[in-house]
């Protein structure tokens, strides 16, 4: 990127209605190019990155399933549980208010309107996220943050179309708010992030993430908690991860929200013996990726059947 480009970058970034008017009409021109040219531009994007042709016609490997999934599935309930806010009613549902309760994080507060947060009665420490987005996220640890500074991020948020670019469907439904919940520390760091890769409701790997703020570190597992060795890791040393107390739970709890889906991620927190639930991710990476223990050696796609009841005509 030139000097220039960095310049106009940083230019409409600091703007807000720059940021707003560049985003969206970046976002839906990409968007409607895709479809009226038969997605030619994800396709190209696809064949870049990974270096083969999406098959959409016959998807076999997962991230042409991924792919798939994003342009044609439109089970209603991909929406619902991507919305970060929704997406606690659907647990409460399929575990009961009582186990909901007890693995759910502290809501703290839920607007549309960041001017509202209240930020002097929010207990510290607190998350700040949108329920539309995936990655996006401000951690206030104490009382020293720039109160103006969140709320004009929180309206960019509200104003951005989050995967609309992308393709990725389930997002765009979702009512966008923002939401505060209590943020989840281990001896004072983020805490391990244990995430499910479901298959038609059953577990074949997963992925667990240390020190995601400083130097990350990941591990794969199978179901049964075998480590998965990551031949394309530039890792040269791994932390021990023994098999958490509550993992069977963990599990138990990932084939329940994962049944109505063909695939999807089940992000867990496991602190001090007690499980938080995450997120489900439907669209991990896009459909783009690259290495990772948890994905790449096996064969993840032969895993995923491809159920027509959603497809989109």
């Amino acid at each position: 990127m030139t000097t220039f480009s960095k310049k106009i970058k940083e230019r409409i970034s600091n703007n807000y209605y720059l940021f707003i008017i560049f985003t969206n009409i970046r976002a839906y021109s990409l968007y409607y190019l895709n479809r009226i040219s038969g997605y030619s531009l994800e396709k190209r994007r696809f064949y870049t990155i990974l270096g083969y042709k999406v098959n959409l016609r016959n998807p076999k490997t997962f991230n042409e399933k991924i792919m798939w999934k994003k342009i044609y599935d439109r089970n209603p309930l991909l929406s619902v549980t991507a919305d970060k806010y929704e997406v606690r009613s659907y647990v409460k549902e399929i575990l009961g208010e009582k186990k909901a309760k007890e693995i759910l994080i502290p809501l703290l507060y839920v607007t549309n309107k960041p001017e509202t947060i209240p930020f002097d009665e929010l207990p510290i420490p607190f998350i700040i996220k949108p329920n539309h987005y995936s990655g996006q996220y401000i951690i206030i640890r104490n009382r020293s943050y720039d109160k103006k500074g969140i709320i004009r991020t929180c309206r960019k948020w509200l104003k951005t179309p989050y995967g609309l670019e992308k393709l990725e469907w389930a997002y765009q439904p979702i009512k966008r708010k923002i939401v505060i919940e209590k943020l989840l520390l281990e001896n004072g760091d983020i805490p391990k992030d244990f995430k499910f890769h479901m298959f038609h409701g059953k577990c074949e790997s997963v992925k667990v993430f240390l020190n995601r703020m400083t130097n990350r570190f990941t591990c794969s597992f199978d179901h049964n908690w075998n480590c998965i060795p990551n031949k394309d890791s530039k890792q040269t040393e791994k932390p021990k991860i023994e098999k958490p107390k509550n993992y069977e739970f963990m599990l138990e709890y990932a084939e329940k929200l994962s049944k109505p889906f063909d695939y999807v991620r089940v992000d867990f927190y496991s602190i001090d013996g007690k499980i938080y639930f995450g997120e489900l991710t439907h669209y991990p990476k896009s459909g783009l990726i690259k290495s990772g223990a948890a994905l790449s050696n096996y064969e993840p796609g032969k895993c995923w059947s491809i159920k027509p009841k959603y497809w989109e005509k």
